[in-house]
Formats: structure tokens, sequence, C-alpha cells
């Protein structure tokens, strides 16, 4: 039996890609990319060949169960990890260490967001299995960080000591920096030593509970605590009652920040975090007038630059429009300016204001 498992963190909401991403149906349950498959599907499917059905859990919100199964029939039911509120990666992370805890205490994890994307799978599935092994043989938490391409404001950064640890692709972490202005951002990719921080993981079980209950005491506490009630009847009671209590925290300023034993893998597997409209522009914009369509019936006349997004039997004409966002899903429309994208967030409170829960 493989002593390695996957979690799947697939709780968020993806506000950032309304009115395609909604609370009932979020992103990583979409499929995005307009390739048959969602981003849910295609990140399980990538990491198949290394982790049995049995070993991959996902983490999500209670609402999400039902999309999980419908998505990944091939999981076992248990293996769908309801969280009772969104606390952030630190909780989902502990709870999902927790079940593994009580199937197999000598694992090793691999933690993976759902919704991101990525080109180059046989890399990564190399990248995931060299983690892997040198996890098994260290005490180490390590994460992956992509070699980045640009001085993008939009992603955290990893700052690594040049000086090579056994391996020249896995170096020692020296800092974490979220998300820099656009002067920090060149600096920190002129000088080579910084990366794009994936959000992944891969660490062993009893090293991550071990930093778990140095530097996130209270929560280490509380799991504990509940651990004899994980894989029962018992619990989603004591889940809940355990979300409660701790706090809304990042894996990364939990622990990561904090620990003296993180390395980085220096990776580059065609990784985004697909966070805006901008970044999936990025990645299917034509070279011809770039404009990026997800849609099969979507007609452009005089216009750049801009990202349509639409149901396949939506028939959409555009005409003399530059470097706009045109999204429609389940009776909603947004157009946007792409430089203005950030504000899609305040106009989804906005709309919530005016009309209530029911478009988002």
């Amino acid at each position: 039996m493989s002593s390695n498992y996957c979690v799947i963190m697939a709780g968020g909401i993806g506000s950032r890609f309304w009115p395609m991403s909604r609370q009932s149906h979020p992103k990583q349950f979409i499929d995005i990319l307009g390739t048959g498959e969602t981003l849910l599907q295609a990140t399980y499917r990538r990491v198949q060949s290394i982790f049995p059905p049995e070993n991959v859990l996902v983490v999500t919100n209670e609402d999400y169960t039902d999309l999980v199964a419908e998505q990944l029939p091939s999981i076992p039911k248990e293996n769908i990890l309801a969280e009772p509120m969104r606390k952030n990666t630190a909780p989902c992370i502990a709870y999902a260490a927790y079940k593994i805890k009580k199937r197999n205490p000598d694992a090793t994890m691999l933690i993976t967001p759902a919704d991101h994307l990525v080109t180059k799978e046989e890399e990564l599935i190399r990248v995931i299995s060299l983690g892997l092994d040198y996890a098994k043989e260290n005490d180490v938490l390590l994460t992956m960080g992509i070699k980045p391409s640009r001085p993008d404001t939009g992603y955290g950064y990893i700052q690594f000591s040049p000086k090579a640890n056994g391996n020249t692709e896995i170096k020692k972490v020296k800092s974490f920096t979220e998300k820099p202005e656009l002067e920090m951002a060149r600096n920190f990719m002129n000088s080579g030593e910084f990366l794009w921080n994936s959000g992944m993981f891969i660490w062993k079980l009893k090293t991550f509970l071990d930093v778990f209950e140095k530097y996130m005491p209270e929560e280490f506490s509380l799991f504990s605590e509940g651990e004899a009630q994980f894989d029962t009847p018992a619990e989603p009671k004591i889940v809940e009652d355990i979300y409660q209590e701790v706090h809304n925290t990042s894996i990364d300023i939990g622990i990561m920040e904090k620990a003296d034993n993180v390395y980085v893998i220096t990776a580059d597997f065609g990784w985004s975090d697909l966070g805006t409209w901008g970044s999936l522009f990025d990645e299917l914009k034509q070279k011809k007038n770039p404009n990026a369509v997800v849609g099969k019936n979507v007609m452009l006349y005089d216009s750049h630059h801009c990202m349509v997004h639409v149901p396949k039997d939506k028939l959409v004409v555009l005409q003399g429009l530059e470097n706009c966002i045109v999204a429609e899903s389940n009776g909603v429309l947004l157009i946007c300016k792409m430089e203005d994208e950030q504000k899609i967030k305040h106009l989804v409170n906005e709309v919530r204001i005016e009309k209530g829960e029911k478009f988002l």
C-alpha cells in the first residue's frame, strides 16, 4: 500500500471570476479553459499516476461535497472532507493531515490547490516524485517555486539561498514576500534568487504535525483533542466545533514563514494560478489581434485584447471593443475594462447590496 497521499484544496469561491464563478458553483468546478474538463478534474487527472484514488483527499466546503462526488466519482466518499466554514489553508491542511494520520501515520503528503493550470504535466509529475523522495528522507517542509517569466505583482515570491542542498533543484528558503509592487517584482526577477509561490507543498505527515504543534499550538490542541472522532460518525460534529474555534490563517503565515526547515523545489511546469480574468487571457490569447475566447459562437470585429467567456450555445457579436472582459453566465453579463479587473470584487459586493444573493 502506498504511503503517498495527495490533498486537493477545493473550497474557494473564486469571486474574481464572477459571473462565471458563483457561490453555488465556483471556478474549480467549471470548465474554465474550454477543454472539456473542470479545473478540479484536471488537477486529479494529473496526479493519478502517483496517487491511487483511496489516497487522494479533497477538502472542500460542505456546500460543495456533492459537486466533488459528481466530478470525481472514483474517489471514495469518505475522502471528501467537508469544512463547515472557510478558515483559510492552515486548518484545511490540518484537517486532512489528521484524517491521514488515522490511516497511515507514516504518510508523505502532497498539498495542491484544485484550480491551477499546469501545461507541462510530465514535468510536474517528475517534480512531485522528486519532492516526495526528498521529503521521505529529510525532515523538511517543501514548497514548489516557479521560475518567474515576468515581474508579476499578482503572485507571492519565495527567496532562496543560492547554495545547493545536495540537489541543485532544492534550495533553502530565506524569506517569503506577499504580492509586491511592480518595481520590487522587477528587482526580485533580476536578482535570480526569487520564485513565484505556487501554493503547493510536500512533507512527511510527522514533520507537519511537529511544526503545527510548535507554531500553531492552539489549533494543534483543538485538532488533537478531536482526533479520536475522525473517521467515525462523530466527525462532522467535532469538525464543526474545531472550526468554530480555529483562527482564519494561511499555511504561509501560520507555519511556512516561521519554520526554519523550509525548502523550495525550483520548478518550471507551465504553471498559472488562474486567479484573474487577466491571467486566463494570458493563457488563451491568440497571436493575431490577440483576443482570448471561450465559447463556440463568438464573432469579433475590430476588437483587440479582449477576454470573452460565454456559454457555447450563446451567440455573441462584438464590434470595436478594446481591452475588455466580456463574461456571461446564468443570466448575468459582465463587461469590464481589463485594467479594472481588480474592481470586480467591489462590483460583486455592490451587486450583493443592491440585488441580494440571487446573482452571486
